[in-house]
């Protein structure tokens, strides 16, 4: 079609791995912490010391500090007290749960029924397998407090290895930009929040699924992605934005396959259990409906300053429509930006869209994003003002739980500041958006677009041709004024020649 934008890009700068000190003014200065910027005659990659494994050791380091910090609940808060676990801000479900979801007492998940309110296990099978092997790995004698205890440090351990794991894919997806993944590895919030629950499986598989997209092997993501969808159901969205990217540059092929991979991955795992225990099987998606609004989302804003809260009904229903509605926002996005958006810039919106309109904010819930952020927006002042949100929701969170349980003292943080702590985490992410989206409508601002990349996590997109664009796509992009830095047309080729 006459005018409509090309995939393809030349790099504007030598395929040299970029070093943040150089683009980035807070890396450059945070760097003098550790000597300053890393000269150019330096041997990287030459030696035992390369990027993936500093950031890997960066990463087990930090998370090691995370497990430090729950200390006190490991030494007592768990156990003694009904508060203090959250005074400490060191709360964490795994060692509640080993009794509660009947691991101590050796029942098998989704097949046997539980005692008390919750009948089945409320977790994704894979999930649900994780916490059995951890289980299994727990020794059985002693009290119930130390076999508490066992089970919490098996499960860190098990979840160290995801951390790692995460690490490596993060690092590896931007094979340019290796020392981005300094982002996540040093993310505060992603040690805080590490061992509050089962989350970083379905993060590692989906950090993975990424990483396999980025080297183009569709079945490969597309099987990684349907195991993360059977550990936590937040990374089926991701096939979302896929179409569409795909629908733009024709790759259906691939996307079908993807499709498929993940469709077969997930109904593997969930298939057995679906068929002999469909009572045990479908309770988490049950728990999921019937939940009523929760902490962490502005629905609890409104519920509690609501002299007649919304029926859980209601929420259910307007959260799937905001929810689809941003659908329709990233869609339309993805078809009349000016060039292509990034895969990683996509899957970061459309879990943030989905976190921020839920009826629930769990704090763990933002190592979903802390990855995707680092792909999407490389960019050290923003994510470190995201993550100060974060951090202040993680201690606004326990804070309140503290005054709710600590009785007439009231130690802690009430209703109204809790309302505040959930405002600066719903600012931080939306902040975040809006740089990620400002980035696909001026794609000169975008880090990674800036250092000559395309779309370094998009595989067989990275440098696509466009067949199917609408509106503002079909024309000449329009730069940001008075932005001082070398101006690319992405994706315009003149006649006869590369982009400009």
């Amino acid at each position: 079609m006459c005018g409509m934008p090309s995939g393809k890009t030349t790099s504007v700068h030598e395929p040299d791995p970029v070093r943040p000190t150089e683009e980035d003014r807070v890396a450059a200065a945070g760097s003098e912490l550790i000597g300053g910027p890393i000269g150019r005659r330096a041997l990287l990659g030459r030696s035992w010391w390369t990027p993936v494994r500093v950031i890997a050791l960066v990463a087990i380091g930090v998370f090691a500090l995370g497990l430090v910090q729950k200390a006190p609940c490991y030494n007592g808060a768990w156990f003694f007290g009904a508060s203090s676990q959250y005074t400490h801000a060191c709360y964490s479900d795994i060692p509640h749960l080993y009794q509660g979801r009947g691991f101590a007492d050796g029942l098998v998940p989704y097949f046997d029924r539980l005692p008390g309110d919750m009948e089945f296990l409320e977790y994704p099978v894979l999930t649900g397998v994780f916490m059995e092997v951890a289980a299994w790995l727990t020794p059985g004698s002693g009290s119930i407090q130390h076999q508490e205890q066992w089970y919490w440090m098996v499960n860190a351990g098990m979840l160290m290895v995801c951390a790692a794991v995460i690490a490596v894919c993060v690092t590896r997806t931007h094979a340019r930009r290796p020392w981005d993944g300094l982002l996540l590895a040093l993310a505060p919030a992603f040690a805080l929040t590490a061992t509050i629950n089962w989350d970083l499986l379905a993060v590692a598989l989906t950090a993975a699924a990424m990483l396999m997209w980025s080297r183009g092997r569709a079945l490969a993501f597309g099987v990684l992605l349907g195991l993360a969808t059977a550990a936590k159901l937040y990374p089926v969205l991701l096939l979302g934005p896929l179409l569409v990217l795909c629908w733009r540059a024709g790759r259906w092929r691939e996307y079908c396959t993807a499709l498929g991979g993940a469709a077969v991955a997930w109904i593997v795992v969930n298939g057995p259990v679906m068929l002999f225990a469909f009572d045990g099987w479908s309770k988490f998606y049950t728990f999921s409906q019937e939940r009523g609004v929760d902490f962490g989302s502005f629905w609890l804003i409104l519920a509690q300053n609501s002299d007649d809260p919304i029926a859980t009904e209601t929420v259910n229903t307007l959260a799937t429509l905001l929810m689809l509605l941003c659908c329709v926002g990233v869609a339309a996005l993805t078809l009349t930006a000016p060039r292509r958006p990034r895969f990683a810039q996509l899957a970061f919106l459309i879990v943030a869209a989905f976190i921020l309109t839920n009826k629930v904010y769990s704090p763990q819930y933002v190592l979903w994003l802390v990855p995707l952020a680092a792909l999407a927006r490389p960019k050290w002042r923003d994510f470190l003002i995201w993550q100060a949100c974060e951090v202040t929701y993680f201690l606004g969170i326990w804070m309140y739980l503290a005054y709710t349980t600590s009785g007439d003292s009231h130690k802690g943080l009430p209703t109204d500041g809790y309302h505040w702590a959930i405002g600066a985490h719903l600012a931080g992410t939306l902040f975040l958006c809006v740089m990620v989206v400002r980035d696909i409508l001026m794609p000169e601002r975008d880090p990674v677009r800036r250092s000559g990349d395309d779309d370094p996590s998009g595989g067989v997109l990275d440098g696509a041709e466009d067949v199917f664009v609408l509106g503002p796509a079909a024309r000449p992009a329009q730069h940001a004024a008075h932005f001082e830095a070398p101006r690319v047309n992405w994706g315009r080729t003149e006649a006869g020649g590369g982009s400009l």
